[in-house]
């Protein structure tokens, strides 16, 4: 197994600054769940949201992007995102090998560690309906506000295309 130096939230905003987008941060105390992080709502404007790290049968990973409150079926989702099968959750080993980061802390900020474009990205179409966007900083003791049209940048920049698809129910 390669030794990986995923990029620390430091590399993140000198990249985000890099590029011009604006974008700015909150820490906190570690949340792992949607439901620890609601107390934050009050402070931090915007769409927050959640991330399911999935893969298909032939190994291709997709890390989709919803809203916190979004439900998906995880048994048709494959046929929206063109996945070979339908999906099952990645392994933490892979979210670390590809993403830079550990469950709890996944975040469409994983982009910029996933530089053999491993991971396909999916952002909702309602989570992208809001100005901004509220992601994990590639890790779970802050959140990061960026416009919804600055994620789309931030993904390009490094390398993916994400998919907007509406995945939720």
């Amino acid at each position: 197994m390669t030794e990986t130096n995923p990029k620390t939230r430091d590399d993140l905003f000198r990249f985000l600054d890099g590029l011009g987008i604006g974008h700015s941060t909150k820490d906190h105390a570690p949340v792992f769940t949607v439901a620890e992080s609601v107390s934050l709502r009050d402070e931090i404007p915007g769409g927050h949201t959640k991330n399911l790290f999935v893969k298909d049968k032939k190994d291709n990973f997709f890390l989709l992007t919803v809203e916190e409150n979004a439900t998906v079926d995880l048994k048709t989702v494959h046929t929206l995102i063109g996945a070979a099968s339908k999906v099952s959750f990645g392994k933490p080993e892979k979210l670390m090998e590809y993403l830079g980061v550990i469950p709890g802390s996944v975040t469409a900020f994983g982009a910029i560690n996933d530089t053999s474009n491993n991971v396909t990205f999916i952002l909702d179409a309602d989570l992208m309906a809001h100005d901004i966007v509220n992601c994990h900083p590639l890790s779970n003791d802050a959140t990061t506000s960026i416009a919804s049209a600055d994620l789309l940048r931030f993904m390009e920049a490094t390398g993916h295309a994400p998919l907007v698809l509406k995945v939720t129910a």
